[in-house]
C-alpha cells in the first residue's frame, strides 16, 4: 500500500481536492493517508465494497473516553442510527422508516415548489448571496414543517445544526467543541418539549408519526425520538445546502441548466461535487481486501468524492455532464445498511428547487469566484455571490 501525504486543511486542497484524489486512485484502491494515519479507499469499487461489507461498521469496538465538555454532544450521538450497528440499528431504522415514508416525502413536492418560488421571487435585483437567500432556507423550513415545529424556529435550528456539524470536520477547536455541546444540549431540550407535547396532542406531522411508529411491540424511546429528529435536520440540511450551492455554482460556471429531467442533473452534481468527501468504517474482524489485511478495530476511510471521479467506471469522469447516463450509481449518500435515510427528501428538494431558481432568474450570473469553506470532510461554499 502506497503512502501519501496531503494536509486536509491546505487551502489549495480545500478548493480542489480532485488532483489528490486522482493521485490516490493511481496509487491503488487502498492508500495510506499519512495525515489521517489510516488506509483510505479511493476507487468506486473499493468504496462501494467497504460500504456494503458487514464485517465493517460505524459503531466503535471500544467506547472512547468522552471529555466532560463534550458529554452533551455524545449524549445525543449515543442514540443516532448513523453511529449504531445491528441489532439496535435495525430496530431504529425500521421504526423511523415506518414514519418517514416515501409517500410522506413525495407529498411534500408541491410545498417545496411553493417555498422555492416564494424565495426565488423575493431575491432583489443586484448582488446577493444565494446560500443565505435560497439554499439554506429551503431545507431548514421544509424539515421544520415536516417535524411540525414552528417555522419561526428555523434560525435556531440552523444555528444548532451548524454548531453541531463542526464536530465532523478535519480540524476543530476547543471553542467549536464547546459550541457543539451547547447546541446539542439546547436542541435536545427543545425537541424533548415538542415530543412531550405531541404525546398528548398528536398532529399530522413527523414527530407524531415517529411516536406512533411500532413494530413487533417496539417503539422509539424519547431519547431516540429526539436524536432522530436532530439527525434528520443536521445530516439532511447540511448535505442539501452544500449540494444545492455546488450545483448552482456548476450551472453558472458551465452554462448548464436543469433540463426536462432534473433528476439526472442532481445525480451528476452528487457524483461530481458531493457534499461529504470522507466517511469512516471500523473492522469488526480480521479481513483481507484489496491486498491489505485489516485487523479487528482498524479504521478505514472511504473517499466518497474520489469514487465519484473514478474514470474506470465513468466516461470523462472529470467532466460535469448534466445528462450523464453512464456508470454506476454515485455513492454520495452511502450504500448498504447505512444508506442515508434522508436521501429521498434531499433529492426531491434539489430536483424541485434548482429548476425553479433558473426559471425565475434566467439571467443569473456569478458576481465573484465561489470559494469552498475550510470544513473538510464536508464540501460546501463559504458563500455564493450572484448578480440578478
Amino acid at each position: 500500500m502506497q503512502r501519501l501525504s496531503q494536509s486536509p486543511t491546505d487551502p489549495a486542497f480545500v478548493q480542489d481536492p480532485s488532483p489528490f484524489y486522482s493521485r490516490a486512485r493511481a496509487a491503488g484502491p487502498l492508500v495510506w493517508w499519512d495525515d489521517y494515519a489510516m488506509p483510505m479507499a479511493t476507487t468506486h469499487a473499493a468504496v462501494n465494497t467497504l460500504l456494503r461489507d458487514r464485517r465493517f461498521g460505524r459503531e466503535p469496538i471500544e467506547q472512547p473516553d468522552i471529555p466532560d465538555h463534550l458529554r452533551p454532544f455524545y449524549a445525543v450521538e449515543a442514540h443516532s442510527m448513523l453511529e449504531l450497528e445491528p441489532p439496535r440499528h435495525t430496530r431504529l431504522r425500521g421504526l423511523v422508516l415506518r414514519a418517514f415514508t416515501s409517500r410522506r416525502i413525495a407529498a411534500l413536492a408541491p410545498e417545496i415548489a411553493a417555498l422555492s418560488r416564494e424565495l426565488a421571487v423575493r431575491i432583489a435585483p443586484g448582488e446577493t448571496d444565494l446560500l443565505e437567500a435560497y439554499c439554506r432556507p429551503i431545507p431548514v423550513i421544509v424539515i421544520a414543517r415536516l417535524l411540525g415545529v414552528p417555522e419561526e424556529m428555523a434560525p435556531d435550528l440552523l444555528r444548532w445544526s451548524n454548531a453541531m456539524v463542526q464536530m465532523y470536520q478535519a480540524r476543530r477547536t476547543r471553542q467549536e467543541e464547546e459550541e457543539a455541546a451547547s447546541a446539542a444540549r439546547d436542541f435536545a431540550a427543545f425537541m424533548r418539549d415538542y415530543v412531550e407535547r405531541r404525546r398528548t396532542d398528536p398532529r399530522d406531522d413527523l414527530i407524531t408519526a415517529l411516536i406512533a411508529a411500532e413494530e413487533a411491540g417496539e417503539k422509539l424511546t424519547t431519547d431516540e425520538l429526539i436524536t432522530t429528529c436532530i439527525l434528520l435536520l443536521n445530516a439532511g440540511h447540511e448535505a442539501t445546502v452544500h449540494t444545492m450551492g455546488n450545483g448552482i455554482k456548476l450551472c453558472l460556471e458551465t452554462g448548464a441548466r436543469p433540463g426536462p429531467d432534473p433528476a439526472a442533473m442532481v445525480e451528476e452534481v452528487l457524483r461530481f461535487d458531493p457534499p461529504l468527501h470522507l466517511f469512516t468504517r471500523t473492522a469488526y474482524e480480521e479481513v483481507t481486501l484489496f491486498g491489505h489485511t485489516f485487523r479487528r478495530g482498524d479504521t478505514v476511510g472511504l473517499l466518497l468524492a474520489s469514487a465519484g471521479r473514478d474514470d474506470s467506471v465513468y466516461d470523462e469522469a472529470e467532466a460535469f455532464r448534466p445528462a450523464r447516463g453512464d456508470g454506476p450509481a454515485n455513492l454520495a449518500f452511502g450504500a448498504g445498511l447505512h444508506f442515508c435515510v434522508g436521501a429521498p427528501l434531499a433529492r426531491l428538494e434539489l430536483q424541485v428547487a434548482l429548476p425553479i431558481l433558473f426559471e425565475t432568474h434566467p439571467q443569473l450570473r456569478l458576481a465573484e469566484k465561489p470559494r469552498y469553506a475550510n470544513i473538510y470532510h464536508f464540501h460546501g461554499l463559504e458563500r455564493l455571490m450572484v448578480t440578478i
